[in-house]
């Protein structure tokens, strides 16, 4: 991953006052193509490429366009083993 993916708050930002409303950053990546195996194969191999938990999906069909077959994915970052285990204790 690149330093371009963060998430940028405002500053004071606290939402560890109440649990149920607490923010998780998720992101999103576009995959376009010309057929649906090839939509299917890009997410693919940029996934398996990447240290993310895959969250959702979301497949759509444009008409008119010159790459019609848009799958939407959605992840969390995996944090780094010791960024994990500090955040347990």
């Amino acid at each position: 991953m690149t330093a371009d993916y963060r998430l940028d708050v405002p500053a004071g930002f606290d939402d560890s006052a109440d649990e149920d409303g607490q923010v998780h950053a998720m992101a999103r990546r576009l995959f376009s193509a010309t057929t649906a195996a090839e939509v299917f194969g890009k997410a693919q191999r940029w996934i398996a490429q990447q240290q993310i938990f895959v969250v959702d999906v979301s497949w759509n069909r444009m008409h008119d366009e010159p790459e019609p077959y848009v799958l939407s994915v959605y992840f969390t970052f995996e944090p780094e083993p010791a960024e994990s285990q500090t955040a347990g204790s």
